[in-house]
């Protein structure tokens, strides 16, 4: 793709968001598209973002399922980025017309306490990952699609910064030795019923295997992540759909819960 295509495709993604008039897959209306121009349109919105006063506040990874990479002809997870106006909470009213086709997802977010850099093994290792987390907290995040009907391929989801909307952190911040991140149970329920189980194994066998992995990406394309980042690390079961008024609560063993409750009546786009 060149220039042009890419700054369009990156406009078109904004008007979809603002309109909810959502888009066909753009691996259909730009069929030459790689990944490489994936992330160059979500780079696009990203300095459109940065530009508009929002302020990068960390990143999220995407694809951490084995099953949804096969499912999506990759071999690696993707990653967007956080920004400080996508932020909510525990139990903070996410306004749903602002969303786009929402659902939410329970994860484990990471907070740094130093950046990361390459380290002795010529690049970013997981103990340089587990050196630089200061604490964990559980998370939900609330994904969202400018591809009508969530019909994504890999450069739908990269280009649309990894299909991102929203997230809410819980408040209680946890010490990595304190829990045991690969073992520990997650169960998210939607108004006090049950709705999506998991455990950290199902984040590419443990959680920090994806930071690890977005480390060493930020690494290469020349903007390590830095103190203070917050990192969504993947989910740990399947994603639900949102709808108005629902509320929903991540229970995550050892870590502790939070919840994300939406407001009940959505706002038109103006």
């Amino acid at each position: 793709m060149n220039a042009g295509q890419i700054k369009d495709a990156a406009s078109a993604l904004r008007a979809a968001a603002h309109t909810h008039a959502f888009l066909a897959p753009l691996r259909e209306t730009h069929p030459d598209m790689t990944i490489d121009d994936a992330y160059a349109v979500q780079s696009e919105n990203v300095q459109w973002r940065i530009d508009e006063g929002r302020r990068i506040v960390g990143a999220k990874i995407g694809l951490t399922s084995v099953a949804v990479q096969r499912q999506l002809g990759v071999d690696q997870p993707d990653f967007g980025v956080l920004f400080d106006d996508m932020s909510f909470g525990h139990g903070e009213p996410v306004p749903v017309g602002l969303l786009t086709q929402p659902k939410v997802e329970a994860e484990i977010a990471f907070v740094l306490g130093r950046d990361i850099h390459v380290g002795d093994a010529g690049h970013a290792t997981f103990a340089d990952v587990v050196a630089a987390v200061d604490y964990a907290l559980p998370a939900i995040e609330i994904v969202g699609s400018r591809i009508a009907n969530w019909n994504i391929g890999i450069v739908d989801t990269v280009a649309d910064n990894a299909s991102s909307s929203a997230f809410v952190l819980g408040g209680r911040p946890v010490k990595l030795d304190a829990f045991d991140l690969r073992l520990c149970g997650m169960l998210l329920e939607r108004r006090g019923e049950p709705v999506s189980v998991g455990a950290g194994a199902a984040c590419l066998g443990h959680p920090l295997n994806a930071v690890t992995w977005l480390a060493r990406t930020m690494i290469e394309r020349g903007t390590p992540l830095r103190a203070g980042s917050v990192v969504l690390s993947g989910a740990l079961g399947p994603m639900v759909s949102v709808e108005p008024g629902d509320r929903f609560e991540a229970h995550i063993h050892g870590l502790g819960s939070v919840s994300a409750v939406f407001e009940s009546h959505s706002k038109e786009p103006s």
